[in-house]
C-alpha cells in the first residue's frame, strides 16, 4: 500500500465535520483538497479552519503553515483527481452519499482509498454500488472531529485488510486514536454504547424516577469522572467479573429494553422541544446557558488534549 507519510487527502463536504477532518490532516503535514457544493461553505471554510485551530491553541505561524497545505476545489472531480485518500463528509442521507461515491469513483485513481464519515449509517449499503468495493470503508469521526481523538474504522465484507490497516496507520500518524470495527453494524461501537446509556437516561425521566438534571448530575459526578481513564470493561475487571455478574443478576432485568425510540422522546420532538436550539428539550435553556455548555465542553476538550500531549 501507499506510504502513509505522503498522502494527498480529499474531503468532500466543508461543513462542521469536513472542515475539522481537513484541518486535522493539514496540521499533520498532509496535502489536503476540500470541496462543497454550497459556494458559501467553500468561501468560508478557510476562515473556519483558522478559527478552529486558534481555539485549539495553535499560534499564527502554525495556522499559516497548515493552511498553505489546503486547496479549495470547485468540484468533486477537481478535489479527488490526485488524491490518495478521500473522505466523504456529506449529510446523513443514503442516496446522497451513494451519488457522491459514484462521482468520486469516476474521477479518483483506482488505488485511492474511499472513506465515508457517518455516525450510524451502514457502510456496506453506502458502498454497495462501487465498482472497486475492496478499497472502501467507513470512518466515524466524533464531533468536533479536530478535538475528539477517536476515529472508528469500519470494514465492510469487501474491505481489503491492507486498505483498513493503511487507514488505521494514516489516522494514528495524524494524531488520532483509531479503533478497528471488524463488522459493519448499526452505530458501530461508540454510538451503540452511547445510546444504550441515553436510552436508560431517558427512561429514568420518562418513568418519574428523577428529572433530567439529576441524571446529568449523577453521571458527571460519579462514573463519568473516570470514563476518560477507565473503560467499562477495565472497570469490570477492576471490581471483578464475579461482582459484575452479581450486579447484573439483580439489575439488568429492570433496565429499559424496549425496541425503538422512547415515546417520551417522540413527544418532545412532536412538541418542537428540540433541545438547546429551541430553548427546551429534556431541560429548559436560555441562549446564555446553551453557550456556556458549549464553551465548557470546548474548554474541557482543549485541556484534555494538552494533558495527553
Amino acid at each position: 500500500m501507499m506510504d502513509t507519510t505522503a498522502h494527498h487527502i480529499a474531503v468532500i463536504g466543508a461543513g462542521l465535520m469536513g472542515h475539522g477532518i481537513a484541518l486535522t490532516f493539514a496540521r499533520a503535514g498532509h496535502r489536503v483538497s476540500i470541496t462543497d457544493p454550497v459556494p458559501e461553505a467553500r468561501e468560508t471554510v478557510t476562515e473556519r479552519m483558522a478559527q478552529s485551530m486558534a481555539a485549539m491553541g495553535d499560534d499564527a505561524a502554525s495556522i499559516a503553515t497548515a493552511l498553505k497545505l489546503i486547496t479549495i476545489a470547485e468540484t468533486t472531480a477537481d478535489a479527488v483527481k490526485t488524491a490518495t485518500v478521500v473522505f466523504e463528509a456529506a449529510p446523513e442521507k443514503m442516496a446522497l452519499k451513494q451519488k457522491i461515491f459514484a462521482e468520486i469513483e469516476a474521477h479518483a485513481h483506482e488505488t485511492c482509498i474511499l472513506a465515508s464519515n457517518t455516525s450510524v449509517m451502514p457502510i456496506t449499503e453506502i458502498m454497495s454500488g462501487l465498482r472497486l468495493q475492496n478499497r472502501a470503508l467507513g470512518t466515524h469521526w466524533w464531533n468536533p472531529p479536530h478535538m475528539i481523538p477517536l476515529v472508528e474504522v469500519i470494514r465492510t465484507k469487501w474491505t481489503d485488510a491492507a486498505v483498513a490497516q493503511t487507514m488505521f496507520d494514516l489516522l494514528e500518524g495524524s494524531g488520532k486514536t483509531p479503533v478497528m470495527v471488524a463488522k459493519d453494524v448499526p452505530g458501530f461501537i461508540g454510538n451503540r454504547l452511547q445510546h444504550a446509556l441515553w436510552r436508560e437516561a431517558i427512561s429514568l425521566v420518562e418513568n418519574g424516577i428523577c428529572d433530567a438534571e439529576a441524571v446529568d448530575t449523577v453521571i458527571k459526578s460519579s462514573f463519568g469522572r473516570r470514563l476518560a481513564v477507565l473503560g467499562p470493561l477495565e472497570n469490570a475487571d477492576l471490581v471483578g467479573t464475579d461482582l459484575t455478574l452479581d450486579i447484573h443478576e439483580n439489575v439488568l432485568h429492570d433496565i429499559e429494553a424496549r425496541q425503538g425510540p422512547s415515546p417520551y422522546l417522540q413527544q418532545l420532538v412532536a412538541e418542537k422541544r428540540l433541545g438547546m436550539k429551541s430553548g427546551e428539550g429534556f431541560r429548559k435553556w436560555t441562549e446564555a446557558e446553551a453557550d456556556a455548555v458549549r464553551a465548557r465542553v470546548a474548554s474541557h476538550l482543549k485541556k484534555l488534549e494538552k494533558i495527553l500531549e
